[in-house]
């Protein structure tokens, strides 16, 4: 409680300074994190594996989950058989080429590309029966437990995923400072419930107006704040005078 009781006066005080101080402009804030996805399943079929849980953290093509996936592995398998067997085909006539006729030897030649395109679609076909993970990042949201009936019709977020500790301040700040606020400049800002100020610097500036609060946003990069958090703080403008 007294904490927010100095947090608060301290803004105050930082607002004073910016009355008398035209240098400093003053934003709020929330936190994102750098990366997020909400992840599905591209295909139908029922679970089989769920490897992770909220909290866990993930690498970059960890398998998160996978489905039961029989026949598309049957599947791939004979499209490998039958891609072998038609290589060996064209080969041989391609040996021969200038002593059979030109229509036989394009049968060859279309099974052979024929066999390349299907073995590409069934590793396609069994490649989406595994979930994986897009970049490093940590488990914020799970829909999806082992038995459960996925369909590839009717997309169905069952995984979120986000930057383990790699945040972003999203700013917003009044639309008449647009021509001040520029990429480079710095930020010192308090997060709600902590006392501490932290410092940092615009690495984005939007190129657009909300209309309908009239704020334009920016970007500060940050480590390890809790996503949802709200804040407030001051951009230094060096130029102002």
């Amino acid at each position: 409680m007294i904490r927010t009781k100095i947090t608060k006066i301290l803004i105050a005080l930082m607002a004073l300074v910016f009355s008398l101080n035209a240098a400093e402009v003053y934003a709020t804030f929330t936190v994102e994190p750098e990366k997020k996805a909400m992840l599905a399943f591209d295909a139908s079929g029922i679970t089989q594996k769920v490897n992770y849980e909220i909290d866990d953290s993930v690498k970059k093509g960890a398998i998160l989950a996978s489905l039961k996936n029989a026949d598309s592995k049957a599947n791939l398998e004979s499209a490998k058989t039958v891609l072998k067997f038609a290589k060996k085909d064209y080969e041989r006539q391609l040996k021969v080429k200038n002593l059979i006729d030109e229509g036989k030897f394009d049968q060859y030649a279309f099974k052979y590309e024929n066999a390349k395109n299907q073995l590409a679609f069934a590793q396609a076909k069994y490649n989406k029966t595994y979930l994986k993970a897009p970049f490093d990042g940590v488990v914020y949201e799970k829909n999806i437990e082992v038995g459960d009936t996925v369909s590839g019709m009717m997309l169905k977020t069952v995984f979120k995923i986000q930057s383990k500790s790699r945040r972003k301040l999203i700013l917003g700040f009044d639309q008449k400072y647009h021509k001040s606020v520029k990429v480079g400049q710095s930020f010192r800002y308090g997060v709600d419930g902590d006392d501490k100020e932290y410092k940092g610097v615009i690495t984005k500036v939007y190129p657009f107006a909300n209309s309908g609060n009239r704020k334009i946003k920016a970007e500060v990069q940050a480590k390890d704040f809790i996503v949802g958090l709200f804040g407030e703080g001051y951009i230094t403008i060096p130029d102002a005078k």
